[in-house]
């Protein structure tokens, strides 16, 4: 039924958390394919005999690709709409997890797990959390984003544990086979709560050249090159090193990697406590004093690390795992608030950019600290050296410029200025 004066919203009361509630489904399936690849470091090398660092470098092609997709997926969404695109890359994780059952080659890791799967979760990431904010919510924007950012990190620790015992009990075929079924799964909550607010108009350019311009645009400015770097450090200290590494290490150690699976899973808890925190602080605090200091607290935990792994789960490795999990993701809702504050509409596809920079960094180190483990037999040098990154973000952040705000002066009252325009009415002829 056609209506004379259609609404630009038309949705029923609450749908907005309808929407975040189906997009965050979709963020905790692809927060589960993040821990995996931690997790299959050892049994592929013990079942398939790879190198660490063939591992690695599937890691590496993942978190790239990952970061490579998150831009255009954003930009994608301004014209196929937020259901098509996060639909479809839920299809490509599916498939790339089930593909990694047949695996017998590095070569298929890096194309099953490094490209499909990098290219469903880089577009159900935050920057999909990004735009779901940006399109239905006003107020409490970045308490949103802290919760749709946690959402990740609720597939990571719920999500672990479970392939850990899966791996132990049926080996990781059996793991990667499930996180296949999880997303397939996924598919029909999604396709039915995930909407856009109104039936979007197809862009001007396609995605890819909005994309494009977009990073072209934002390059000429200073803040994109400092927020990206500080977020490249971001992930090279999270999913570079503690979400790809800590494991391996910790059986290094002697520490079972059930326990192990335990530590990250903890990490994971406290990240949404942190992530939901920074984003209630995001609306309240300066984004570039938060970032500093949320670098500087990571900085020294991870350079404490090499002294507290043992082979057991002893009180100062829980109190690491509480700190770093609080501060593990934080990053994220000040990083948004900044790109938002800088580049308004844009702000999604900037972030898409940013996340990219995010990846690769996450990508180097993840790659890096395979090399290093077997060249040195360690992961200690790892450690100390994404603490000593992580020290020069917390100084780069207080670098990023607030944008000026121009102070407009309102016009006079409409009422008096008519007055003044206007001659007096004549007196009533009589």
């Amino acid at each position: 039924m056609k209506n004379s004066s259609p609404r630009p919203h038309p949705r029923k009361p609450g749908s907005p958390w309808t929407v975040a509630a189906g997009a965050a489904l979709a963020i905790v399936t692809a927060g589960a394919f993040s821990t995996l690849a931690g997790l299959l470091v050892g049994p592929l090398h013990e079942d398939l005999g790879w190198s660490r660092a063939s591992v690695g470098l599937g890691s590496l092609v993942n978190m790239v690709v990952y970061g490579a997709t998150a831009p255009f997926a954003a930009a994608l969404m301004d014209r196929l709409g937020m259901r098509r695109v996060a639909v479809g890359a839920l299809c490509l994780v599916a498939a790339g997890a089930g593909l990694a059952t047949t695996m017998t080659a590095p070569w298929q890791f890096v194309l099953y797990w490094g490209v499909l799967v990098g290219l469903g979760t880089g577009a159900t990431a935050t920057t999909f959390a990004a735009t779901v904010t940006e399109r239905w919510f006003v107020a409490r924007r970045g308490l949103v984003t802290g919760l749709l950012t946690a959402a990740s990190v609720v597939g990571q620790f719920v999500f672990l544990p479970v392939l850990s015992w899966v791996i132990d009990a049926y080996a990781w075929r059996a793991a990667a086979a499930a996180l296949a079924l999880a997303a397939a799964g996924a598919l029909p909550v999604v396709l039915a709560a995930v909407r856009d607010p109104r039936k979007e108009q197809a862009l001007g350019a396609d995605a890819a050249q909005r994309a494009l311009r977009t990073l072209a645009r934002a390059a000429r400015t200073g803040p994109f090159w400092l927020l990206a770097g500080t977020f490249a450090v971001c992930g090279a200290s999270t999913n570079g090193v503690m979400w790809t590494h800590f494991a391996p290490a910790a059986h290094d150690h002697g520490m079972p990697v059930t326990a192990a699976a335990s530590l990250l899973s903890l990490i994971g808890i406290f990240n949404v406590a942190g992530t939901v925190a920074s984003g209630w602080l995001t609306d309240r605090a300066d984004p570039r004093r938060l970032l500093a200091v949320y670098y500087a607290l990571r900085a020294l935990t991870l350079l404490a690390l090499p002294l507290l792994l043992t082979s057991a789960v002893d009180a100062p490795l829980v109190a690491f795992t509480v700190v770093f999990g609080l501060l593990d993701v934080a990053t994220v809702p000040p990083t948004i608030a900044l790109c938002r504050a800088h580049y308004g509409a844009d702000a999604p596809v900037v972030f898409g950019w940013v996340s990219a920079a995010h990846q690769v960094g996450a990508g180097a180190v993840a790659f890096a600290g395979g090399m290093t483990r077997d060249a040195f037999g360690s992961y200690d040098p790892v450690w100390v050296g994404a603490g000593a990154l992580c020290a020069g973000a917390a100084l780069l952040a207080l670098t990023v410029r607030m944008p000026r705000v121009r102070r407009v002066t309102p016009p006079a009252p409409a009422t008096p200025r008519r007055s003044r325009a206007l001659p007096a009415s004549p007196p009533p002829c009589r």
